[in-house]
């Protein structure tokens, strides 16, 4: 990665490693915008932990010109979780003919879910010669994980999984999306009933733009592709999680009451034209102090392989993993480009 120029799109919780990470890399950060008047004018270094970098945060509204001047060769996004919210960001990145890849986690397969507006991207992004992405944590513990041990069964039947981790280390944006502080009723009304409607529904709401995409929907999408999978039908229910006593969240600046919602899971069924069924779930939550981050995969065949993962760090991951896309990323074709049409993950070696 040296002299490889990089924007930082959002200068929350997650881009402390992510600035870090490229840093320690070779590249530069020549540049980092936000929304938030608390960090706008901060130098970066204060925001990493480390000595002044004579890079001050902008404020968002001035990142065209920002990009104008400092050109360049990747943005990294770290702000939503919707592909809708991150769309001015993609936008304006595929507009100028930067290279953008973000930790949104719908942009990890959005084909499925927001088409128009991925087409869009993608048009774009072809027309000024850059390439937009999305990945982060799915990309290796929910994507080329789970593609490799599929790659050593024989005969599939079903790939199962189930991935839980606490909202708190992302944000408010996110802990929002999950349903978090809600009592039961508004979690109810606001997300789980989203869910209750016929496939042509759903249809018409992916094909608006207005579908409201659980994590691993587009993480099927994503390992359907990978696999050579034909979907033939896919669908989601989301369930509030609780816990039995009250919770603090700091994130949510706000004390989650005992039998509220602390977050939620979400489970989504795809079928095949090739007989394999993907069932996967993701728990998302604000945790009590004896939950802990879990990631458990079983591909069912010849033979049932089962791969758990106990407490991974997930922001770190996700991070690390967004940083050792970039060499990907710069030198891919043009257009929307899903890691799953990329080569399998690797690190930077330096």
């Amino acid at each position: 990665m040296n002299g490889v120029k990089v924007l930082q799109y959002g200068c929350g919780k997650m881009s402390v490693y992510a600035m870090r990470y490229v840093i320690e890399n070779g590249g530069t950060i020549v540049g980092a915008v936000d929304i938030n008047p608390n960090i706008i004018g901060k130098d970066i270094g204060s925001i990493i932990g480390s000595k002044d970098l004579g890079i001050k945060v902008t404020d968002v509204k001035d990142v065209e010109e920002l990009i104008r001047n400092t050109k360049p060769d990747i943005c990294i996004i770290m702000t939503m979780s919707l592909l809708s919210d991150c769309k001015d960001a993609l936008l304006t990145c595929a507009r100028l003919g930067v290279n953008a890849i973000t930790t949104c986690e719908e942009a990890f397969y959005p084909m499925n879910s927001n088409p128009t507006l991925t087409k869009e991207i993608d048009e774009l992004a072809k027309a000024n010669n850059c390439t937009i992405t999305g990945s982060g944590y799915q990309d290796a513990f929910w994507g080329n994980l789970i593609t490799t041990l599929a790659g050593a069964t024989h005969n599939i039947t079903k790939i199962v999984g189930s991935s839980s981790y606490n909202v708190e280390d992302y944000g408010i944006a996110l802990a929002k999306a999950h349903g978090a502080g809600l009592t039961l009723d508004e979690f109810d009304k606001s997300i789980a009933s989203v869910d209750r409607i016929s496939d042509e529904e759903r249809n018409k709401l992916i094909n608006s733009g207005k579908f409201l995409p659980s994590y691993m929907w587009n993480v099927n999408g994503w390992l359907c592709d990978k696999l050579g999978l034909t979907v033939v039908n896919q669908s989601q229910k989301c369930v509030p999680t609780t816990h039995t006593e009250d919770i603090e969240s700091s994130t949510l600046g706000m004390t989650i009451l005992a039998g509220n919602a602390t977050g939620m899971s979400a489970i989504v069924t795809t079928t095949t034209k090739e007989g394999i069924t993907l069932e996967t779930e993701c728990i998302g939550k604000v945790y009590s102090k004896d939950d802990v981050d879990t990631n458990k995969w079983t591909v069912y065949g010849e033979p049932d392989t089962t791969l758990v993962i106990t407490k991974p760090d997930t922001v770190e991951l996700t991070c690390a993993t967004i940083v050792n896309r970039i060499p990907d990323v710069i030198n891919s074709k043009p257009g929307y480009i899903p890691t799953s049409q990329m080569r399998e993950l690797k690190p930077i070696i330096k």
